[in-house]
Protein backbone atom coordinates (compact mmCIF):
# COMPACT_ATOMS: atom_id res chain seq x y z
CA UNK A 1 0.00 0.00 0.00
CA UNK A 2 0.87 3.44 -0.83
CA UNK A 3 0.26 6.29 1.04
CA UNK A 4 0.74 10.12 2.10
CA UNK A 5 -0.20 11.20 5.58
CA UNK A 6 2.31 14.32 6.11
CA UNK A 7 0.49 15.44 9.36
CA UNK A 8 -0.80 18.48 7.62
CA UNK A 9 -2.84 19.53 4.36
CA UNK A 10 -1.67 17.90 1.15
CA UNK A 11 -1.28 20.50 -1.48
CA UNK A 12 -2.71 19.83 -4.75
CA UNK A 13 0.56 19.16 -6.49
CA UNK A 14 1.32 16.35 -3.88
CA UNK A 15 -1.98 15.02 -4.23
CA UNK A 16 -1.29 14.86 -7.98
CA UNK A 17 1.86 13.60 -7.85
CA UNK A 18 0.75 10.94 -5.02
CA UNK A 19 -1.91 9.79 -7.39
CA UNK A 20 -0.15 9.69 -10.44
CA UNK A 21 2.89 7.64 -8.96
CA UNK A 22 -0.29 5.14 -7.52
CA UNK A 23 -1.37 4.56 -10.87
CA UNK A 24 1.88 4.13 -12.74
CA UNK A 25 1.35 0.27 -13.17
CA UNK A 26 -2.54 0.32 -13.23
CA UNK A 27 -4.41 -0.16 -16.17
CA UNK A 28 -3.48 -2.36 -19.45
CA UNK A 29 -3.56 -0.81 -23.39
CA UNK A 30 -6.66 -3.50 -24.01
CA UNK A 31 -8.73 -2.93 -20.75
CA UNK A 32 -11.62 -1.30 -19.76
CA UNK A 33 -11.33 0.83 -16.47
CA UNK A 34 -14.02 1.91 -14.28
CA UNK A 35 -13.85 3.98 -11.96
CA UNK A 36 -16.19 4.21 -9.11
CA UNK A 37 -16.26 7.82 -7.58
CA UNK A 38 -18.67 9.59 -4.72
CA UNK A 39 -21.01 12.42 -6.00
CA UNK A 40 -21.15 15.88 -4.94
CA UNK A 41 -22.68 15.21 -0.79
CA UNK A 42 -19.12 14.31 0.30
CA UNK A 43 -16.93 16.78 0.52
CA UNK A 44 -13.14 15.42 -1.91
CA UNK A 45 -11.13 17.71 -4.15
CA UNK A 46 -13.03 15.77 -6.94
CA UNK A 47 -12.08 18.41 -9.68
CA UNK A 48 -8.41 17.61 -9.26
CA UNK A 49 -8.29 14.03 -8.48
CA UNK A 50 -10.39 13.80 -11.60
CA UNK A 51 -8.17 15.59 -14.00
CA UNK A 52 -5.28 13.62 -12.89
CA UNK A 53 -6.89 10.52 -13.07
CA UNK A 54 -8.00 11.05 -16.78
CA UNK A 55 -4.37 11.97 -17.42
CA UNK A 56 -3.03 9.56 -16.29
CA UNK A 57 -5.32 6.45 -17.62
CA UNK A 58 -7.23 7.85 -20.75
CA UNK A 59 -4.21 7.95 -23.11
CA UNK A 60 -3.09 4.08 -21.89
CA UNK A 61 -6.26 2.15 -21.36
CA UNK A 62 -8.59 1.12 -24.03
CA UNK A 63 -11.67 2.23 -22.31
CA UNK A 64 -11.88 4.47 -19.18
CA UNK A 65 -15.58 4.98 -17.50
CA UNK A 66 -16.32 7.22 -13.98
CA UNK A 67 -19.76 6.03 -12.61
CA UNK A 68 -21.12 7.85 -9.89
CA UNK A 69 -21.95 6.17 -6.73
CA UNK A 70 -25.49 7.73 -5.80
CA UNK A 71 -26.82 5.04 -4.08
CA UNK A 72 -30.18 6.18 -4.39
CA UNK A 73 -29.81 9.83 -4.31
CA UNK A 74 -31.38 11.34 -7.26
CA UNK A 75 -28.68 11.67 -10.35
CA UNK A 76 -26.79 15.05 -10.37
CA UNK A 77 -27.32 17.95 -13.13
CA UNK A 78 -25.25 18.89 -15.99
CA UNK A 79 -24.34 22.19 -13.45
CA UNK A 80 -24.14 19.97 -10.86
CA UNK A 81 -21.35 17.75 -12.48
CA UNK A 82 -19.48 20.77 -14.03
CA UNK A 83 -19.39 21.79 -10.29
CA UNK A 84 -18.44 18.53 -9.06
CA UNK A 85 -15.93 17.40 -11.82
CA UNK A 86 -14.64 20.36 -13.21
CA UNK A 87 -15.88 22.72 -16.28
CA UNK A 88 -13.96 20.63 -18.52
CA UNK A 89 -14.93 17.08 -16.95
CA UNK A 90 -16.36 16.14 -20.79
CA UNK A 91 -13.90 14.07 -22.89
CA UNK A 92 -14.10 12.68 -25.78
CA UNK A 93 -12.01 9.64 -24.28
CA UNK A 94 -13.67 9.47 -21.03
CA UNK A 95 -17.26 8.21 -20.09
CA UNK A 96 -19.49 9.29 -17.28
CA UNK A 97 -21.91 7.25 -16.28
CA UNK A 98 -24.88 7.30 -12.64
CA UNK A 99 -25.95 4.84 -11.04
CA UNK A 100 -29.59 3.92 -10.80
CA UNK A 101 -30.50 1.60 -8.25
CA UNK A 102 -34.04 1.06 -9.86
CA UNK A 103 -32.60 0.36 -13.29
CA UNK A 104 -33.00 -3.69 -13.45
CA UNK A 105 -31.16 -3.74 -17.03
CA UNK A 106 -28.33 -2.00 -15.25
CA UNK A 107 -28.04 -4.42 -12.47
CA UNK A 108 -26.51 -7.81 -12.59
CA UNK A 109 -27.57 -10.69 -9.71
CA UNK A 110 -24.20 -11.97 -8.01
CA UNK A 111 -25.88 -14.47 -5.65
CA UNK A 112 -27.42 -14.20 -2.00
CA UNK A 113 -25.95 -14.11 1.37
CA UNK A 114 -27.85 -17.09 2.81
CA UNK A 115 -30.19 -16.60 6.45
CA UNK A 116 -27.83 -18.64 8.31
CA UNK A 117 -25.21 -16.13 7.64
CA UNK A 118 -26.85 -13.11 7.75
CA UNK A 119 -28.22 -14.58 11.30
CA UNK A 120 -24.52 -14.68 12.24
CA UNK A 121 -22.72 -11.76 11.00
CA UNK A 122 -25.64 -9.90 12.98
CA UNK A 123 -25.53 -10.95 16.06
CA UNK A 124 -29.23 -12.57 15.70
CA UNK A 125 -30.85 -8.74 14.65
CA UNK A 126 -31.54 -10.30 11.23
CA UNK A 127 -32.25 -13.60 10.01
CA UNK A 128 -32.80 -13.92 6.22
CA UNK A 129 -31.42 -14.22 3.01
CA UNK A 130 -30.08 -11.00 0.98
CA UNK A 131 -29.74 -10.80 -2.91
CA UNK A 132 -26.72 -9.27 -3.92
CA UNK A 133 -26.89 -7.13 -6.92
CA UNK A 134 -24.42 -4.61 -9.05
CA UNK A 135 -24.26 -2.19 -11.27
CA UNK A 136 -23.12 -4.07 -14.72
CA UNK A 137 -20.21 -2.07 -15.36
CA UNK A 138 -18.45 -3.16 -12.50
CA UNK A 139 -18.57 -7.36 -14.16
CA UNK A 140 -18.16 -5.44 -17.37
CA UNK A 141 -14.78 -3.61 -16.76
CA UNK A 142 -11.33 -5.15 -16.81
CA UNK A 143 -10.27 -3.41 -13.59
CA UNK A 144 -11.78 -1.09 -11.23
CA UNK A 145 -10.92 1.86 -9.49
CA UNK A 146 -12.75 2.85 -6.09
CA UNK A 147 -11.95 6.77 -5.10
CA UNK A 148 -13.46 7.02 -1.81
CA UNK A 149 -12.93 10.03 0.96
CA UNK A 150 -13.68 8.16 4.78
CA UNK A 151 -16.21 9.65 7.10
CA UNK A 152 -17.91 8.82 9.90
CA UNK A 153 -20.73 7.24 9.06
CA UNK A 154 -24.20 6.51 10.62
CA UNK A 155 -25.17 3.07 9.26
CA UNK A 156 -21.47 1.55 8.63
CA UNK A 157 -19.20 3.05 11.09
CA UNK A 158 -16.87 4.55 8.16
CA UNK A 159 -17.56 5.37 5.07
CA UNK A 160 -15.65 4.37 2.07
CA UNK A 161 -14.15 1.33 0.66
CA UNK A 162 -16.61 -1.41 -0.65
CA UNK A 163 -19.15 0.57 0.95
CA UNK A 164 -19.09 2.71 -2.51
CA UNK A 165 -20.01 -1.28 -4.34
CA UNK A 166 -22.85 -1.59 -1.71
CA UNK A 167 -25.06 0.11 -1.63
CA UNK A 168 -23.31 2.76 -3.80
CA UNK A 169 -23.54 0.99 -6.70
CA UNK A 170 -25.87 -1.58 -6.01
CA UNK A 171 -29.67 -2.98 -5.56
CA UNK A 172 -32.43 -2.20 -3.49
CA UNK A 173 -32.23 -5.19 -1.53
CA UNK A 174 -29.01 -5.17 0.47
CA UNK A 175 -29.25 -1.48 0.30
CA UNK A 176 -32.36 -1.89 2.17
CA UNK A 177 -30.73 -4.75 4.45
CA UNK A 178 -27.71 -2.75 5.35
CA UNK A 179 -29.69 0.43 6.24
CA UNK A 180 -31.90 -1.26 8.62
CA UNK A 181 -29.14 -3.29 10.16
CA UNK A 182 -27.33 -0.01 11.06
CA UNK A 183 -30.53 1.48 12.73
CA UNK A 184 -31.14 -1.75 14.60
CA UNK A 185 -28.23 -1.05 16.12
CA UNK A 186 -28.49 2.24 16.26
CA UNK A 187 -26.76 5.67 15.38
CA UNK A 188 -24.50 5.71 18.66
CA UNK A 189 -23.34 2.48 18.61
CA UNK A 190 -22.40 2.62 14.60
CA UNK A 191 -21.17 6.01 14.07
CA UNK A 192 -17.14 6.40 13.87
CA UNK A 193 -16.87 2.68 14.89
CA UNK A 194 -14.73 0.90 12.60
CA UNK A 195 -15.98 -2.72 13.07
CA UNK A 196 -19.31 -2.96 12.39
CA UNK A 197 -21.73 -5.59 11.72
CA UNK A 198 -22.49 -3.36 8.76
CA UNK A 199 -19.32 -3.47 7.14
CA UNK A 200 -19.31 -7.61 7.63
CA UNK A 201 -21.96 -7.67 5.45
CA UNK A 202 -20.73 -5.10 2.79
CA UNK A 203 -17.73 -7.14 2.80
CA UNK A 204 -19.17 -10.39 2.57
CA UNK A 205 -21.06 -8.96 -0.69
CA UNK A 206 -17.45 -7.87 -1.90
CA UNK A 207 -16.29 -11.10 -2.29
CA UNK A 208 -19.03 -12.01 -5.16
CA UNK A 209 -17.26 -9.52 -7.08
CA UNK A 210 -15.14 -11.17 -9.36
CA UNK A 211 -13.41 -8.22 -11.13
CA UNK A 212 -9.98 -6.88 -9.71
CA UNK A 213 -9.78 -3.46 -7.67
CA UNK A 214 -7.91 -1.07 -6.04
CA UNK A 215 -9.07 2.07 -3.69
CA UNK A 216 -7.80 5.42 -3.62
CA UNK A 217 -8.83 6.33 0.13
CA UNK A 218 -8.98 10.24 1.15
CA UNK A 219 -9.16 11.89 4.57
CA UNK A 220 -10.31 14.99 4.75
CA UNK A 221 -10.17 17.94 7.48
CA UNK A 222 -12.76 20.53 6.00
CA UNK A 223 -12.30 21.19 2.37
CA UNK A 224 -8.74 19.96 2.82
CA UNK A 225 -6.87 16.87 2.27
CA UNK A 226 -4.73 15.45 4.70
CA UNK A 227 -4.13 11.84 4.26
CA UNK A 228 -4.18 9.73 1.02
CA UNK A 229 -4.01 5.88 0.75
CA UNK A 230 -3.84 3.72 -2.52
CA UNK A 231 -4.00 -0.28 -2.87
CA UNK A 232 -6.25 -3.05 -1.69
CA UNK A 233 -9.16 -1.84 -1.26
CA UNK A 234 -10.27 -3.05 2.59
CA UNK A 235 -6.40 -2.24 3.48
CA UNK A 236 -6.76 1.66 2.22
CA UNK A 237 -9.91 2.38 3.29
CA UNK A 238 -8.72 0.53 6.83
CA UNK A 239 -5.32 3.05 7.07
CA UNK A 240 -7.78 5.50 6.00
CA UNK A 241 -10.32 5.18 9.05
CA UNK A 242 -7.94 5.14 11.52
CA UNK A 243 -6.67 8.25 10.50
CA UNK A 244 -10.40 9.57 10.02
CA UNK A 245 -11.17 8.67 13.69
CA UNK A 246 -8.16 10.92 14.68
CA UNK A 247 -9.42 13.57 11.82
CA UNK A 248 -12.80 14.11 12.24
CA UNK A 249 -14.23 12.78 15.77
CA UNK A 250 -14.62 15.45 18.06
CA UNK A 251 -14.77 15.19 21.70
CA UNK A 252 -16.36 16.94 23.88
CA UNK A 253 -16.13 16.61 27.94
CA UNK A 254 -19.81 17.84 28.17
CA UNK A 255 -23.27 17.15 26.80
CA UNK A 256 -25.36 20.38 25.32
CA UNK A 257 -29.08 20.96 25.61
CA UNK A 258 -29.04 22.45 22.47
CA UNK A 259 -27.04 21.98 19.20
CA UNK A 260 -27.25 24.02 16.16
CA UNK A 261 -26.42 22.06 13.27
CA UNK A 262 -25.76 24.67 10.33
CA UNK A 263 -25.95 22.57 6.82
CA UNK A 264 -24.07 22.71 3.89
CA UNK A 265 -25.70 23.98 0.45
CA UNK A 266 -24.63 20.00 -0.78
CA UNK A 267 -27.02 18.85 1.60
CA UNK A 268 -29.93 19.51 -1.04
CA UNK A 269 -32.56 16.98 0.79
CA UNK A 270 -33.25 16.18 3.73
CA UNK A 271 -32.01 12.96 3.03
CA UNK A 272 -28.84 13.93 3.37
CA UNK A 273 -29.03 16.78 5.59
CA UNK A 274 -30.13 14.34 8.05
CA UNK A 275 -26.09 13.74 8.78
CA UNK A 276 -26.38 16.87 10.46
CA UNK A 277 -28.88 15.37 13.42
CA UNK A 278 -26.62 11.60 12.91
CA UNK A 279 -23.11 13.62 13.81
CA UNK A 280 -24.03 15.19 16.53
CA UNK A 281 -26.42 12.89 18.51
CA UNK A 282 -24.14 11.32 20.95
CA UNK A 283 -23.54 14.90 22.18
CA UNK A 284 -27.06 16.18 22.93
CA UNK A 285 -27.99 15.95 26.39
CA UNK A 286 -31.58 13.95 27.60
CA UNK A 287 -34.58 15.65 26.70
CA UNK A 288 -32.14 18.32 24.14
CA UNK A 289 -32.49 19.25 20.97
CA UNK A 290 -31.41 19.52 17.36
CA UNK A 291 -31.97 22.62 14.99
CA UNK A 292 -30.76 21.98 11.50
CA UNK A 293 -30.44 25.15 9.86
CA UNK A 294 -30.33 25.21 6.34
CA UNK A 295 -32.70 27.76 4.92
CA UNK A 296 -31.87 26.59 0.94
CA UNK A 297 -33.16 22.96 1.99
CA UNK A 298 -36.81 22.96 0.58
CA UNK A 299 -37.44 19.19 0.00
CA UNK A 300 -37.36 16.10 1.98
CA UNK A 301 -35.87 13.89 -0.86
CA UNK A 302 -36.95 13.81 -4.48
CA UNK A 303 -36.59 10.10 -4.81
CA UNK A 304 -37.97 8.90 -0.83
CA UNK A 305 -40.21 11.95 -0.09
CA UNK A 306 -43.70 10.31 -0.57
CA UNK A 307 -42.43 7.50 1.54
CA UNK A 308 -41.53 10.01 4.34
CA UNK A 309 -44.35 11.89 4.63
CA UNK A 310 -46.14 8.63 5.14
CA UNK A 311 -44.61 7.28 7.45
CA UNK A 312 -43.33 10.43 9.28
CA UNK A 313 -39.84 10.28 11.54
CA UNK A 314 -39.69 7.94 14.62
CA UNK A 315 -37.82 6.05 16.58
CA UNK A 316 -36.68 2.84 16.30
CA UNK A 317 -38.54 0.94 18.98
CA UNK A 318 -42.03 2.85 17.49
CA UNK A 319 -41.47 0.45 13.76
CA UNK A 320 -40.65 -2.86 15.75
CA UNK A 321 -43.42 -2.44 18.30
CA UNK A 322 -45.66 -1.88 15.05
CA UNK A 323 -43.72 -4.13 12.73
CA UNK A 324 -47.12 -5.39 10.92
CA UNK A 325 -48.13 -2.02 10.15
CA UNK A 326 -44.61 -0.79 8.54
CA UNK A 327 -43.34 -4.17 7.67
CA UNK A 328 -44.50 -3.00 3.61
CA UNK A 329 -42.04 -0.10 3.88
CA UNK A 330 -38.65 0.01 2.02
CA UNK A 331 -36.38 -0.51 5.48
CA UNK A 332 -33.91 2.07 3.98
CA UNK A 333 -36.74 4.94 4.83
CA UNK A 334 -37.43 3.44 8.37
CA UNK A 335 -33.58 3.59 8.50
CA UNK A 336 -33.65 7.12 7.25
CA UNK A 337 -36.62 7.91 9.80
CA UNK A 338 -34.93 6.34 12.91
CA UNK A 339 -31.42 8.03 12.57
CA UNK A 340 -32.87 11.42 12.17
CA UNK A 341 -35.52 11.27 14.77
CA UNK A 342 -32.61 9.50 17.15
CA UNK A 343 -32.61 6.52 19.64
CA UNK A 344 -35.73 6.57 22.37
CA UNK A 345 -38.43 4.66 23.53
CA UNK A 346 -42.15 3.07 22.65
CA UNK A 347 -43.97 2.20 26.06
CA UNK A 348 -47.97 1.87 26.19
CA UNK A 349 -48.37 3.20 22.53
CA UNK A 350 -46.16 6.33 23.66
CA UNK A 351 -43.25 7.14 21.64
CA UNK A 352 -40.42 8.91 23.73
CA UNK A 353 -37.65 10.59 21.59
CA UNK A 354 -34.68 10.96 23.87
CA UNK A 355 -34.33 14.05 21.53
CA UNK A 356 -36.53 17.07 19.97
CA UNK A 357 -34.98 17.46 16.14
CA UNK A 358 -36.00 20.83 14.83
CA UNK A 359 -36.00 21.90 10.76
CA UNK A 360 -34.89 25.69 10.43
CA UNK A 361 -35.55 25.15 6.64
CA UNK A 362 -37.65 25.55 3.27
CA UNK A 363 -39.75 23.17 4.39
CA UNK A 364 -43.01 24.32 5.76
CA UNK A 365 -44.52 24.27 9.45
CA UNK A 366 -47.45 21.97 7.94
CA UNK A 367 -45.06 19.48 6.42
CA UNK A 368 -42.59 19.50 9.48
CA UNK A 369 -46.04 18.16 11.30
CA UNK A 370 -46.97 15.82 8.88
CA UNK A 371 -43.71 14.31 9.00
CA UNK A 372 -43.33 14.56 12.92
CA UNK A 373 -40.49 16.93 13.30
CA UNK A 374 -40.65 20.32 15.26
CA UNK A 375 -40.25 23.46 13.06
CA UNK A 376 -38.80 27.07 13.59
CA UNK A 377 -38.49 30.29 10.66
CA UNK A 378 -34.80 30.19 9.20
CA UNK A 379 -35.92 33.63 9.17
CA UNK A 380 -36.34 34.44 12.76
CA UNK A 381 -32.87 32.10 13.34
CA UNK A 382 -30.28 34.58 14.44
CA UNK A 383 -27.11 32.46 14.38
CA UNK A 384 -24.94 35.22 16.13
CA UNK A 385 -27.44 34.57 19.20
CA UNK A 386 -26.00 30.74 19.74
CA UNK A 387 -22.10 31.45 19.15
CA UNK A 388 -20.32 31.30 21.92
CA UNK A 389 -21.95 29.91 24.36
CA UNK A 390 -20.75 26.17 24.80
CA UNK A 391 -20.79 26.87 28.88
CA UNK A 392 -24.30 27.19 28.56
CA UNK A 393 -25.01 24.25 27.23
CA UNK A 394 -25.39 25.67 23.34
CA UNK A 395 -23.26 23.95 20.15
CA UNK A 396 -23.05 25.42 17.25
CA UNK A 397 -21.71 23.20 14.21
CA UNK A 398 -20.55 24.67 11.22
CA UNK A 399 -20.75 23.06 7.64
CA UNK A 400 -22.47 20.21 9.76
CA UNK A 401 -22.33 16.21 8.54
CA UNK A 402 -18.75 15.33 8.51
CA UNK A 403 -17.67 15.36 11.86
CA UNK A 404 -18.91 13.67 14.18
CA UNK A 405 -19.47 14.86 17.82
CA UNK A 406 -19.08 12.58 20.46
CA UNK A 407 -18.61 12.64 24.70
CA UNK A 408 -15.34 12.15 26.24
CA UNK A 409 -14.99 9.15 28.55
CA UNK A 410 -16.39 9.81 32.20
CA UNK A 411 -19.01 12.57 30.75
CA UNK A 412 -22.80 11.85 31.09
CA UNK A 413 -25.37 11.20 28.97
CA UNK A 414 -27.60 8.64 28.48
CA UNK A 415 -26.83 6.34 25.26
CA UNK A 416 -29.17 3.24 26.07
CA UNK A 417 -31.14 1.96 22.87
Amino acid sequence: MRFLNPGRAITSEELARFITGSLSGFGKADEHVLVVIPDDTRTTPMPEVYSTICSELAPRVQRLTFLIALGTHPPMTEDELSRHLGANWQRPDVSVRQHDWQDPDGLQMLGSIETQEVEALSNGLLSEAVPVTINRLALEADRILIVNPVFPHEVVGFSGGHKYFFPGISGAEILDTSHWLGALITNPKVNGHKDTPVRVLIERAADMVPTPRQGLAFVMKGYEVVGSFFGDVCEAWSAAADLSGKTNIIWKDRPFHTVLSIAPAMYRELWTAGKCMYKSEPVVADDGKVIIYAPHLREISPTHGQWIRQVGYHTRDYFIAQWDKYAHVPRAILAHSTHVKGIGSYVDGIEHPRVEVVLATGISEEVCQQINLAYMDPDELDIRAYEGREDEGILVVPNAGEMLYRLSEGSVRSEGD
